[in-house]
């Protein structure tokens, strides 16, 4: 049996995720399938190619949805009967999020909207976490963590379009989700693992420079991010899932799912050491081109999810880069990578 994540819970749990093409979603289907749950996906086709949604082919595994959350009636129509919402679909990129501010909008605000619309119109829902970021935070530049009841800002139009699904997600959970079906919000940091190719994303930038054998070019080598590998959050969702639906509304709020304090490092650090255990062939520059403004340092404060939820993050930067290279070579020398992804999930849960 999975620690922390018990089987028996999940097997044969109608789940609904939407986003469940992207990176994380795919990450989260793969696990969930694994332990049982009977899962309904609903997104756009995969954001890149390749994508981690094919190459662990779970379009065979679960029942995948091809839509648009800004859709109401297409997502009225396919959450039928299910119990535990996942809502993970966005516009996640900060520098797309300049160009087109209209689109990241609309799939991150009025996408919400949608959603828990719909899930007002479907009674056996019991529990819904809307996946956010840790941008939505009225970000200081302050060395501690932000914690869960610190004033949201958002200073381009990701973070701001995020912090308003958060404002969205409470209102609906004030004025009409309250009795029946428990609504949480979810932060997490800077989430890294195999499989990522987002685009303007550091660990993707990697890889495919590896991949192409380039040097990666860095463009904001002394920012400081929260990194954390994809299976710590996604195990903070699944625990967050089961208490609210187990308990209700006791844990219907918002959560912060981050990394160790120590874990926090600079984008230079992460590159470096990323080239470092790949070896001779991997090397980086600075990208001294002019690029859209980005916060130089952030940090999640988890407390309450540890004293609330006895979640905590076990896996620490060294390792999760140790992952990272270990699928990159698995993908480069065309290994099944539903074991490698299988086998992480495996030692994680162990550890």
């Amino acid at each position: 049996m999975m620690r922390n994540v018990s089987n028996r819970f999940w097997k044969g749990k109608k789940v609904f995720i939407t986003g469940h093409t992207g990176f994380k979603g795919s990450w989260l289907s793969f696990w969930l399938h694994e332990m049982g749950a009977s899962i309904t996906g609903y997104s756009l086709n995969p954001p890149t190619n390749p994508n981690l949604f094919e190459l662990l082919n779970l379009k065979s595994k679960i029942k995948s949805v091809h839509g648009d959350v800004r859709d109401l009636n297409s997502i009225k129509k396919h959450i039928k009967e299910v119990e535990i919402v996942f809502h993970m679909a966005a516009q996640p990129l900060v520098r797309r999020s300049y160009k087109d501010p209209v689109e990241t909008f609309s799939v991150n605000v009025m996408g919400t909207v949608n959603l828990l619309e719909s899930v007002r119109s479907c009674p056996s829902i019991r529990a819904v976490i809307n996946v956010t970021t840790d941008k939505i935070y009225e970000n200081k530049e302050k060395t501690n963590g932000y914690k869960e009841n610190e004033p949201l800002g958002g200073y381009d139009p990701y973070s701001s379009s995020k912090a308003c699904s958060e404002l969205v997600t409470s209102a609906y959970r004030s004025s009409f989700l309250n009795d029946g079906v428990a609504v949480a919000t979810a932060r997490a940091g800077n989430v890294i693992g195999g499989g990522d190719w987002g685009v303007d994303r550091l660990v993707p930038d990697f890889i495919k420079a590896i991949l192409e054998d380039e040097k990666i070019l860095i463009r904001n080598p002394k920012a400081i991010r929260p990194w954390q590998y994809v299976l710590d959050p996604l195990n903070g969702y699944l625990m967050l899932a089961r208490k609210l639906y187990e308990s209700g509304q006791k844990y219907a709020e918002a959560w912060n799912f981050g990394p160790a304090q120590k874990d926090a490092k600079t984008v230079e650090w992460l590159v470096r050491t990323l080239c470092s255990k790949w070896g001779k062939d991997a090397s980086y520059a600075i990208d001294k081109k002019e690029h859209p403004h980005e916060t130089q340092l952030l940090t999640l404060d988890s407390s309450k999810a540890k004293a609330g939820l006895k979640w905590s993050p076990k896996m620490e930067i060294n390792s999760a880069i140790d992952n990272i290279i270990e699928w990159t070579r698995a993908y480069k020398g065309n290994k099944d990578l539903r074991d490698v992804c299988f086998k992480q999930i495996k030692e994680f849960v162990k550890s």
